[in-house]
């Protein structure tokens, strides 16, 4: 599963039961799919409440399918089915009432999870008449629950409890499978390995003969190596200690199972087993790293949303600081408090994300692009290492104690070694990893290199390089 929900440009359905071979299927926008199943399922002269209650629970339901992998992960080429045995109704072809389309539009990119959890909610739901879902919404009590003038959001906390929360201005990308492009052994690094290293700790609870991983730090090493081989044993998989697509996709499975991820009850996936961004609770009075990170995704949005200050990056939570977040947290429709926990870090790590996925990832002399939303640390590969090592190379022309690479990529020894480099230039921690302050600091050391102490024109909105804000 990808590390954080997002919403998909499509879905593929299968129309028919899992199992039916000569069902055919088809892939269409995620929003077209959407809005047939809620023609399909609810009726559109229900009160506008009880719609928007039903379709938050449809999104949710469709997204905890594709976020768990559920189907993907047991060899099916598709994401859901129409079958209402199964999943929920979708009728190919047929037409779409206008105002559920309207409603649709406005809240696709939305959907409910519990709070503290990451994965989207597994919405279960029912007509409440011929067919009742202990714990899941009724369909046709939603209406009452609406004509007695419930919100959306408070007939849904009326059948899933009051933990629940509503995510929203989710970003949209494309749909990809989740198991690594090689195989990983030992020797291996990077964000897929450390995931396969939560999923068997995790597993490990109901499985006690799989030994734990001791850390959980994306390196693959032979503590590693003995719990995939003893996985593989219990599950009948090729036991030769290498997690290659049946063994990933086998521990996604379990790890979904063992958890719940697919029922109402679910057990949850924390932001932390998902992602390394969040840092801890952030309220007045604190300082540090993550102080700073928070500071620069409130800077660089403020640019898009005027009701959101700009800030200094200076490491203090202070008053400038704490109004801010206070303004995004009201911007967003979230609690105001001030502080930034997981609720409010992941709309904000999410808002950002949003914005620079928007962005083309191309690597043009003399300009830099923003934060690319994730840690690029040992293993990693992507188009965004590239970019960073174009810019550790024209900074290493500069600073002979920085070394030169090839732009493969690839984030290898040479790549850590010269980030490493660049962060004892400018006074960081020296980790190899690159998170939001380091990749501020090799930016803003490129650009000098071309621009003096700003960009050119043409920069992105919110990207303003200075000094002072770079330690």
């Amino acid at each position: 599963m990808p590390s954080l929900p997002f919403i998909p440009d499509t879905i593929t359905v299968h129309l028919g039961a899992p199992n039916d071979a000569s069902a055919p299927n088809v892939t269409i926008p995620f929003v077209d799919y959407i809005q047939n199943v809620a023609s399909s399922e609810i009726y559109p002269t229900w009160p506008d409440n009880a719609l928007r209650a039903n379709i938050y629970a449809q999104i949710s339901f469709a997204l905890n399918r594709i976020y768990t992998e559920y189907y993907r992960s047991r060899g099916y080429p598709f994401d859901i089915t129409s079958s209402t045995a199964y999943d929920q109704s979708f009728v190919y072809g047929r037409d779409i009432f206008d105002n559920i389309a309207n409603i649709v539009n406005d809240i696709f990119n939305s959907y409910i999870r519990r709070e503290g959890n990451v994965e989207p909610l597994y919405a279960q739901f029912c007509d409440g008449i011929r067919v009742s879902c202990p714990g899941g919404l009724s369909q046709w009590g939603s209406v009452e629950l609406a004509q007695q003038q419930l919100t959306p959001f408070e007939i849904l906390q009326r059948y899933y409890g009051n933990d629940i929360e509503l995510v929203q201005n989710v970003p949209v990308g494309s749909i990809e499978a989740s198991v690594p492009s090689f195989p990983l052994r030992i020797g291996s690094t990077g964000d897929e390995v450390r995931t396969v290293q939560i999923r068997l700790n995790r597993i490990s609870d109901n499985f006690p003969s799989i030994p734990k991983i001791v850390a959980t730090d994306g390196i693959f090493t032979t503590d590693t190596e003995a719990a995939v081989l003893r996985f593989q044993e219990i599950f009948n998989l090729t036991p030769d200690g290498i997690v290659g697509q049946a063994t990933w996709y086998a521990i996604e499975r379990l790890y979904a199972s063992v958890k719940r991820l697919n029922e109402l009850d679910s057990e949850g996936i924390s932001l932390g087993e998902v992602t390394l961004q969040y840092p801890s609770v952030l309220q007045e009075g604190s300082v540090g790293l993550g102080v700073r990170n928070l500071q620069f995704f409130l800077r660089y949005l403020s640019d898009f949303y005027p009701s959101i200050p700009s800030v200094g990056i200076d490491g203090v939570f202070g008053q400038e600081t704490l109004q801010a977040v206070r303004d995004f947290q009201l911007t967003f429709g979230l609690p105001v408090d001030g502080i930034v926990g997981e609720q409010t870090w992941y709309a904000l790590y999410n808002a950002y994300r949003g914005i620079v996925n928007t962005i083309p990832l191309q690597y043009i002399e003399g300009n830099v692009l923003p934060f690319p939303g994730q840690l690029l640390r040992l293993g990693s590969e992507s188009e965004s290492v590239r970019i960073l090592q174009q810019y550790l190379n024209v900074i290493a022309s500069v600073y002979s104690e920085i070394p030169t690479m090839e732009a493969t990529g690839y984030f290898g020894e040479i790549t850590r070694s010269a980030v490493q480099a660049v962060q004892n230039l400018v006074g960081l921690e020296p980790n190899g990893i690159v998170g939001v302050i380091t990749w501020n600091a090799i930016t803003d050391l490129y650009s000098d290199i071309y621009n003096g102490s700003r960009l050119n024109d043409g920069q992105y909105p919110g990207y303003e390089i200075g000094g002072s804000d770079i330690e």
